[in-house]
């Protein structure tokens, strides 16, 4: 099943449509603490500051939209107020596990060094990624006349790409190569991800 015609199932059924947004509030929240999370103690750039005020700002945005479906829905990130919420939770982590083993491994990096590295290309496989979802999600629900609206959140992940990037040319020359490996580590988080909201959605049809 493509990912649009997951979308359109969700947006179809307002639980499963509140569910769906409190997933992406609660990956979005996840990302704002990795971000914190990968700070140095002293030396915290503005960049990083805005990066994790923005994913926060996001998660809050996501969650504030769930009124325009039902107030008493999801008012928290338990599992049960979750669309696929073991591979949702697994995502991320798995994903900076994975990609901190292949930093380690290529560039023998340690310590805040490898944090910060993993942060860089973590973050960009994941804004690669919501410069894919959340467009397609956005042609759903305007198709779908809904009330709903991610237009503001495209605008500012295009930005976070964009200074990924500026980011990771100044912290290697092969950067390209190494961001192709880690979208492929992405890939499969993604991939196993889609699979838990297909067993989900069949489960509830």
């Amino acid at each position: 099943m493509h990912l649009s015609s997951i979308l359109e199932k969700i947006v179809n059924d307002n639980t499963l449509h509140s569910k769906w947004l409190n997933t992406l509030s609660y990956m979005e929240n996840a990302g704002a603490k990795k971000i914190s999370a990968s700070e140095h103690k002293e030396e915290v750039t503005l960049l990083i500051l805005k990066h994790a005020a923005e994913e926060h700002r996001h998660a809050y945005y996501l969650k504030k939209q769930l009124a325009k479906l039902d107030e008493n829905f999801c008012k928290t990130y338990s599992n049960a107020e979750l669309l696929a919420p073991n591979y949702t939770k697994y995502y991320l982590n798995t994903l900076d596990v994975q990609v901190c083993r292949y930093l380690k491994d290529n560039f023998n990096l340690s310590g805040y060094d490898l944090k910060f590295a993993a942060y860089l290309f973590v973050t960009y496989a994941i804004e690669v990624r919501a410069d894919e979802l959340y467009p397609i999600y956005q042609d759903v629900l305007s198709a779908k006349d809904s009330r709903v609206t991610v237009k503001s959140i495209i605008l500012e992940e295009e930005g976070h790409l964009e200074e990924m990037l500026n980011q990771l040319r100044e912290f290697s020359p092969d950067w390209e190569k190494h961001a192709q490996e880690i979208i492929k580590i992405e890939q499969k988080m993604f991939n196993d991800w889609m699979i838990g909201l297909q067993e989900e959605l069949t489960i509830v049809a």
